[in-house]
């Protein structure tokens, strides 16, 4: 088999959803990583090895690295929203959670929990990749270069990317820079030297490869089937290749590196290439004419699954409506869309939402996490397993999540708010993707900034005030049974609902009660619709009723 059949690639979604794009604690260096390493491995017994459970990592973060137990569980529920555990599992978690009416049973119950422990030694270290440099603080990205006068395609679709969690090439140079450390970190502490690192003849076990298999993935010759790299290891033209030795059951570390840096290429499913070959992707619901500089393209067609992309950038001035296999389980991203109501109704693996302003975001069920990044006035409305913002300002966010929001550094005005609208198969996808009504922990956001969780003053929210309370309603039919907000709203919520609705009945009645004639009656409806009209363009919500009305084409784009 030739070398050059087999190709291995950094997964998406370590750093897609596991890397916080905040700067990691001073302490998830490799130097006390390594510590870290060596001391799980020598308590096994208790609870740290192969799997790490959190009261051990609980002791670890909090005694040895000293960081808030706040802020080691949030790292320890952020990899725990990577797990692979079925959708009946996360519910009957999120059931037990539920019950606990007390911070002891609530601790109990997560003493329960465990990771990977060589996996999550790899999670620890991926946090690097939003470590601030100085050097780049100082000089900046885009100074100006003799070698960079006329941007190529490859430049450009990297600078629409510039958050590097989106990043495909960023996690290919992070892994090709890094890769000695993140093998020297699942080593058996007998194949380092004495001072601790690599030695010339290190062996890497099979379980080693294991917890590699989190970072890398790969598939040989032109075959479509992808697979972790501990199993593409375990074909023995591969292993050969690889440094396998039968003797030890081991495989050479330096060889081992070597044949990874020959084989590693850019992910085939990641934004990169989605952005050159990915297919288009038809809409319900489009204006004609605005959609000359928006680029929506997915890779859902030929993507294994956790690798399923969908990008939508520069969406202008749109009312785009999608409720379709072909977004199930995708990884979203929305770039520099402006002025716009998208409703993404289907379960969703992740979203990222960038770069975008006066949109308003509807979406279906997420599975890990929304991350909002250098946004203003965008609404997003979402069940999610997390919701984390990140230099963004006067935005509304309607969730309704089981883990506390995540607010990093550079947000102003933001507005946190109850979810507050329904759609027929919202509840079977909430349970397609394991998420439930409870808990629901909108209202305690987590402000972490870059010495850790923080109280700033001023806070960078806010709740929404009862009084400034809508319900959103859905403007699509579609099946299924779903007709009320899942979970129903909060009692000071509800009250501003029922105070508003009971306004609407005392008017309904002084106008019946009024006994106006016929030309009245007719006088009275025309005043009632030009002041309505004239709200509607005062507000903007003219732009999304008058793009709801389907064009003549619609039909054959909603078949794409």
């Amino acid at each position: 088999m030739e070398l050059h059949n087999v190709r291995v690639w950094v997964r998406m979604e370590p750093f897609l959803v596991g890397a916080l794009q905040a700067p990691p604690p001073a302490k998830f260096s490799m130097h006390y990583l390594r510590k870290m390493a060596t001391y799980v491995r020598t308590r096994a017994k208790d609870g740290c090895f192969p799997r790490l459970c959190w009261p051990m990592w609980r002791h670890i973060a909090c005694g040895k690295l000293q960081l808030p137990d706040e802020l080691a569980w949030v790292y320890f529920e952020t990899f725990d929203l990577m797990a692979e555990r079925s959708p009946e599992e996360r519910l009957e978690w999120a059931e037990a959670v539920s019950q606990c009416s007390t911070r002891e049973e609530l601790n109990r119950l997560r003493h329960k929990l465990s990771v990977d422990t060589l996996q999550f030694l790899l999670f620890l270290y991926t946090q690097q990749l939003n470590r601030i440099s100085l050097r780049t603080s100082l000089i900046g990205e885009e100074w100006p270069s003799p070698r960079a006068r006329s941007p190529s395609p490859d430049h450009e679709c990297k600078t629409s990317l510039q958050n590097k969690n989106c990043d495909d090439q960023a996690h290919l140079a992070f892994v090709q820079t890094h890769l000695s450390d993140l093998l020297e970190l699942v080593l058996d502490p007998e194949q380092l030297s004495s001072s601790g690192h690599c030695a010339h003849d290190s062996l890497l076990s099979p379980e080693a490869l294991r917890g590699l298999s989190f970072l890398l993935e790969g598939s040989v010759s032109k075959a479509r089937a992808v697979h972790p790299l501990h199993e593409l290891l375990s074909w023995m033209p591969l292993q050969t290749q690889a440094g396998y030795s039968k003797l030890s059951r081991a495989f050479s570390l330096q060889r081992l590196q070597a044949w990874l840096k020959d084989t590693l290429t850019l992910n085939p499913f990641g934004y990169t290439a989605c952005l050159k070959t990915g297919k288009k992707l038809a809409w319900a619901q489009q204006v004609e004419g605005t959609m000359k500089r928006a680029k929506i393209a997915r890779n859902t067609h030929n993507a294994p699954a956790g690798s399923k992309m969908v990008l939508m950038s520069q969406v202008y001035k749109q009312t785009l409506a999608k409720d379709s296999e072909k977004l199930s389980g995708a990884n979203v991203k929305l770039h520099r869309c402006n002025e716009s109501f998208i409703y993404l109704l289907s379960p969703l693996r992740s979203v990222s939402i960038e770069k975008c302003r006066n949109t308003t975001l509807v979406l279906g069920p997420v599975q890990t996490s929304v991350h909002v990044q250098s946004c203003e006035n965008v609404k997003v409305v979402c069940v999610a397993g997390r919701l984390s913002v990140c230099a963004s300002s006067y935005c509304t966010f309607h969730m309704l999540t089981p883990t506390r929001p995540l607010l990093l550094s550079g947000n102003v005005a933001l507005t946190l708010a109850p979810y507050h609208t329904n759609y027929p198969s919202l509840e079977d996808h909430m349970a397609s993707v394991g998420l439930a009504v409870v808990p629901n922990l909108w209202d305690q956001p987590v402000c972490l900034g870059t010495e850790g969780i923080e109280t700033p003053s001023p806070a960078p929210y806010g709740l929404l005030p009862p009084g400034e309370f809508n319900v959103l309603v859905v403007p699509f039919e579609m099946d299924g049974d779903t007709s009320e907000i899942p979970g129903g709203l909060p009692p000071p919520y509800q009250a501003a609902i029922s105070h508003r609705e009971q306004k609407v009945q005392a008017w309904q009645r002084t106008v019946k009660e009024a006994r106006l004639n016929k030309e009245q009656r007719k006088q009275f409806q025309v005043l009632v619709e030009q002041k309505f009209h004239e709200w509607l363009l005062e507000t903007g919500h003219r732009q999304q009723l008058d793009s709801l009305i389907p064009a003549p084409t619609d039909s054959k784009q909603a078949a794409g």
